[in-house]
């Protein structure tokens, strides 16, 4: 699995954080991305979530392949210089597996998160509340701008 075309992006930026964002994968508001990919759901983690996690060192996952999901589900956790931060199930299904090649080089979902930094596979249904990538643009907004907001509220408190 490789990065999809640049065609198939549309740019993001708000104040400092910029990003691509393939227009075929579906978004969650928890920032997870998921792909259709040979009937199953390919899933892992946007920019803004990698980002929001720092360098990150491990990811480890609490179910093994062939074991039902179901969405919302803790089915792991990943963790970074900054947080540590739970992995959810965003579909429900067969678990399928975790990406291996992130026990070589975790830096994937960093340097990759919409290719060979994907995180696992589920056999199953998305999360119907799943969003398409102008949906998920309006999350990154609201969720900016309260980040934004925080920040100026903790300039006046200082």
């Amino acid at each position: 699995m490789t990065t999809p075309p640049a065609s198939r992006f549309i740019r993001y930026k708000r104040s400092r954080f910029a990003t691509r964002l393939p227009v075929d994968h579906r978004y969650t508001r928890s920032h997870y991305w998921l792909d259709r990919d040979a009937g199953c759901w390919r899933i892992g983690l946007t920019t803004f979530a990698t980002r929001m996690l720092g360098d990150l060192v491990e990811c480890t996952f609490a179910v093994e392949p062939g074991e039902p999901v179901e969405i919302g589900q803790q089915i792991g956790s990943i963790e970074g210089f900054k947080a540590i931060s739970d992995i959810y199930a965003v579909a429900a299904g067969r678990f399928v597996g975790a990406n291996e090649a992130l026990d070589a080089d975790i830096t994937l979902v960093e340097s990759a998160p919409y290719g060979d930094g994907w995180l696992y596979v589920v056999d199953g249904t998305a999360d119907p509340e799943n969003l398409d990538v102008g949906e998920y643009v309006h999350v990154l907004d609201a969720t900016v701008d309260r980040m934004l907001a925080s920040r100026r509220e903790g300039d006046k408190d200082a």
